[in-house]
């Protein structure tokens, strides 16, 4: 059975949450927006319609999800009442309790992704480090758990490109996984992930350590200005190798964009290099090679943008092998984040998706700073 201290905290959580989320000023705010989306005319721009609607559906949700918290608080100190006239059980003030205490939490992390980048979709790439077939497994075991997260999040994930590992695994690949604030979640997961376990391409049954990379982006949309110079792209196409069908190797449905990106800061130059194979539609794959592009370009201007970020990430671990952010220790029945020194033993479960407690606790650590 809860506590009176436990209730009172659950109140009292309860409360800074209007402060903090300003749930008044939305409420405000919300009327008028949408009194905005009734103006004659309102759709004559789809683009700044759009945006709107956006906009309103943000509010909506931001109400929406403390009105829920408020009302499982109520329920709770309702139900205590109750337990005292012996109206309902233990368990079920318990579950109550579980229950509030979950929307609360789940709230208050949300609240931690306030920048404009946070709200958005993402693209997440993986490549494997040095270590042939072993790190190239490793690879896609992890392409395989951000699947399964985006799946438990209900995120729409698609795969844009995948190369194939020599004789098994990946080499590398690109997600794109859509939905309301995935880039905010999955920023925790920039970094080396480092994999220690006794590898199955290993005669001798050695203990050995590998290494995969993930680098994640925002995924911009068309409200998102983005300037390209077009005189800096080049094209390639390619016949998208696969298990099979028969446009496979018979039309040249890949393609490959190579972009001559200028750092307008640095005025350093480097080759911006993306592969597209999810259609067989090499137009579509055009189309989808420059919107990663863009989000790519956006990524880098958002880089300079935020300056004070350079704080948070003097906190994390350079991208580069020695230097991994998470370790998972196979045998030892361990996965530890080393930014947060949060650990669990439940290695089975982190392999199938289940990596919120992770990325809560960096948002937790990490995210006031931003």
């Amino acid at each position: 059975m809860i506590t009176t201290e436990q209730l009172k905290e659950i109140k009292d959580r309860t409360e800074q949450l209007h402060r903090y989320l300003n749930i008044d000023a939305k409420q405000i705010q919300l009327e008028e927006e949408q009194l905005r989306t009734q103006a004659p005319g309102f759709w004559d721009d789809q683009k700044r319609a759009e945006a709107q609607m956006k906009l309103v559906k943000g509010l909506e949700k931001w109400i929406k999800g403390y009105a829920e918290v408020k009302s499982l608080a109520d329920e709770l100190e309702l139900a205590c009442e109750y337990y005292r006239e012996e109206l309902v059980t233990e368990a079920e003030v318990d579950e109550l309790y579980a229950r509030a205490l979950s929307a609360i939490e789940n709230l208050e992390l949300k609240n931690m992704l306030r920048r404009e980048e946070d709200a958005m979709s993402a693209v997440l790439k993986i490549n494997s480090g040095a270590g042939g077939t072993e790190a190239q497994d490793w690879a896609q075991m992890l392409m395989r758990m951000y699947m399964r997260w985006a799946e438990e999040n209900g995120y729409k994930c698609v795969v844009s490109n995948l190369l194939d590992g020599d004789d098994a695994g990946i080499k590398s690949c690109t997600l794109e996984i859509e939905g309301d604030y995935a880039y905010g979640y999955l920023k925790s997961e920039n970094g080396v992930h480092r994999l220690v376990r006794v590898s199955p391409y290993n005669a001798q049954g050695k203990r050995m350590t590998s290494f995969a990379s993930v680098f994640v982006t925002p995924l911009v949309d068309d409200t998102i200005e983005v300037h390209i110079e077009q005189a800096r792209i080049s094209w390639d196409t390619f016949r998208s190798s696969g298990a099979g069908g028969q446009n496979v190797n018979k039309v040249e449905s890949g393609v490959r964009l190579r972009y001559q990106y200028k750092d307008p800061y640095t005025g350093e130059e480097e080759e911006i290099l993306i592969e597209n194979t999810e259609t067989r539609d090499q137009p579509k794959n055009k189309e989808n090679a420059l919107r990663l592009l863009r989000s790519m370009l956006y990524d880098k201007e958002l880089q300079h943008r935020l300056t004070e970020q350079a704080k948070v990430e003097a906190g994390k671990r350079k991208i580069e092998w020695g230097s991994q952010i998470r370790s998972y220790v196979f045998d030892d029945r361990r996965v530890k984040d080393h930014r947060t020194n949060y650990q669990t033993s439940d290695v089975g479960g982190v392999m199938d998706g289940k990596i919120d407690p992770f990325i809560k606790a960096y948002l937790m650590e990490f995210g006031g700073e931003e």
